[in-house]
């Protein structure tokens, strides 16, 4: 079996390799792709789906909208999609799968999401069980999947400002970190939120806020500048999922609302059987963040 490829040689190697690919199923009727910007998603889910990229997904194909995943059995999948609606800032809906399909065919012309995420993670009873790398042998008629709105989405934007991402300057993950902000609760749904972290200066942060501020759909502006501990975060160096990264001499924390809080509200509902994608390792859809500028929180799921 191939080795896995590096963030880095996925973005140098595979990508411009197949750019002339182009995808062999058709768009679902009402739900229209940009059709010159699909390839490069395409590309990415399908090396994904081939094993040869597990790593995370920030700067993966440049103006597509990233997602993250929360899927729960279909009886529990109702009072869940309250949970999101309560709570649309750390978990702004893109789109909800029927029970048992394992597509977004709102998200993609050719999409698995059993396949099309680099790594998984299976909760059983509220535990952290394993972390495949595909659902097939696991997936379910009963399951309903939803896909949450991933920061990761707006950092092209941020970029194009000329506003620094660390964790993609480095080649690693974003760090994530469990604050002391109550989630609304929607039984058997609660906990507290997540957020991801970006240094900034406190110029650039004041522009970072303008930028993500027209994001609503993926997070929004910061929820937070500067002093962790406002937010019950002890030491940036350990966040509780992803990779610490270090702020650089003038620099502050930034933090935005993260879509890893569903998982923390999965595991405290401890119901016997729920999955999540692994933080940082993304769905990247056909869907591009220009759809999303200027758009709110979804009051139903954006893609339809």
């Amino acid at each position: 079996m191939r080795e896995p490829l590096g963030h880095n040689s996925l973005v140098t190697e595979v990508l411009p390799a197949m750019q002339s690919v182009t995808p062999s199923t058709s768009f679902p009727p009402g739900t229209p792709f940009p059709p010159d910007a699909v390839s490069a998603a395409l590309l990415a889910r399908l090396a994904i789906r081939r094993g040869e990229h597990r790593g995370p997904t920030a700067g993966l194909a440049p103006g597509h909208v990233q997602a993250n995943l929360a899927i729960v059995p279909a009886d529990v999948a109702p009072a869940f999609e309250r949970f999101c609606r309560a709570n649309p800032v750390p978990c702004p809906l893109l789109a909800v799968s029927a029970p048992g399909d394992h597509r977004f065919a709102e998200l993609g012309a050719d999409l698995d999401l059993r396949t099309d995420f680099p790594r998984y993670r299976v909760y059983r009873d509220g535990l952290l069980a394993e972390e495949p790398e595909d659902l097939l042998s696991v997936w379910r008629d009963d399951l309903v999947a939803f896909a949450i709105g991933c920061s990761f989405s707006f950092e092209e934007a941020l970029l194009a400002a000329g506003l620094p991402v660390r964790h993609i300057e480095r080649g690693c993950n974003v760090p994530m970190y469990v604050t002391d902000r109550d989630c609304v609760a929607v039984p058997p749904f609660a906990g507290r939120m997540v957020v991801s972290m970006r240094p900034m200066t406190p110029v650039q942060a004041e522009r970072a806020a303008a930028v993500t501020g027209r994001y609503a759909a993926v997070h929004g502006a910061p929820v937070h500048i500067g002093d962790p501990a406002a937010l019950g975060i002890r030491d940036l160096s350990q966040p509780e999922f992803g990779d610490a990264v270090p702020l650089a001499p003038g620099e502050v924390p930034v933090f935005w609302a993260c879509g890893v809080t569903p998982q923390v509200a999965l595991a405290a509902a401890r119901l016997p059987f729920a999955i999540a994608h692994s933080p940082g390792h993304m769905l990247v859809t056909d869907r591009l963040n220009a759809e999303l500028e200027g758009a709110s929180p979804s009051v139903a799921q954006l893609f339809r």
